[in-house]
């Protein structure tokens, strides 16, 4: 008699509600090579937590009460910028799983497949950048984070297309647009290690930024939408941040938001 496979649902959850540093990167990789496996069910019995678990001691600030990091030449500077950036990909992790595990009955296993993968990639991301925390000294936590990204998940929780217009195809992009000056920064300052995790996450990024843009798509297309149109009117009512150039317009490019979609937007700085 085989035994019965775990929902994917379930597995989601479950990494969701791990808040140990680590182990959140364990569980999301090993979230999505078992769905890859086909040791998953696409079925979803419990809903997702309304706020994933995060790290004991973690200190989450409003963005107004974060301290500006200074200029990037210093000890303290560089370890707030890779400390910054660890946060923004430990959070993307959550933003992945709640994607597939809030929309994924909904939406279908091909989206499913899709942010899962995306989680993995996040993961990846996050433990590059907490051992780079760690050879100058430092760990995820050492600091106060910013507190926005997840709220801007929950403002689009009842609704597929917002959360693709929001989550992939703004906070992601605008990432598209902000890489390559980082990158260039430290270059100038000598961290070669550092160059390489920037462009390996670069070049993931464009990839997740258009699992957004094909899956809104998707949505627009069932919903008899054109699907520049769709995210101009969403971005308008749940970003709630400022976009202006420079774009990437390259990167966007790739990933399949063109500067069509930046047509009516108002552009203010993010």
């Amino acid at each position: 008699m085989s035994e019965s496979r775990a929902s994917v649902g379930e597995a989601i959850r479950a990494a969701l509600l791990t808040g140990e540093a680590e182990a959140k990167v364990f569980a999301a990789r090993k979230v999505a090579r078992d769905w890859r496996l086909g040791r998953l069910t696409l079925s979803f019995p419990q809903p997702m937590p309304d706020r994933p678990a995060w790290p004991d001691g973690l200190q989450p600030l409003p963005p107004a009460q974060m301290a500006r990091r200074g200029k990037f030449g210093s000890e303290r500077a560089r370890i707030a910028l890779w400390h910054a950036l660890a946060h923004i990909e430990f959070v993307a992790i959550d933003l992945a799983l709640d994607m597939a595990g809030r929309f994924g009955e909904e939406r279908g296993a091909a989206f499913v497949s899709d942010f899962l993968r995306v989680a993995a990639d996040e993961a990846m991301h996050f433990a590059l950048l907490s051992r780079k925390l760690k050879a100058l000294g430092s760990h995820y936590g050492a600091l106060p984070v910013h507190d926005g990204l997840w709220q801007a998940s929950m403002d689009t929780a009842h609704d597929v297309a917002a959360r693709l217009a929001i989550v992939p195809m703004v906070l992601e992009a605008r990432g598209l647009d902000v890489t390559p000056a980082m990158i260039e920064r430290v270059r100038r300052a000598g961290d070669e290690d550092g160059v390489r995790i920037l462009e390996s996450i670069l070049d993931d990024e464009i990839r997740h930024v258009a699992f957004g843009v094909k899956h809104l798509d998707e949505v627009s297309a069932e919903r008899d939408r054109s699907s520049p149109e769709l995210w101009q009117e969403l971005v308008e009512k749940h970003f709630h941040g400022q976009m202006k150039p420079p774009f990437n317009d390259s990167a966007r490019e790739a990933a399949g938001l063109s500067r069509r979609y930046m047509r009516g937007i108002a552009l203010l700085t993010l």
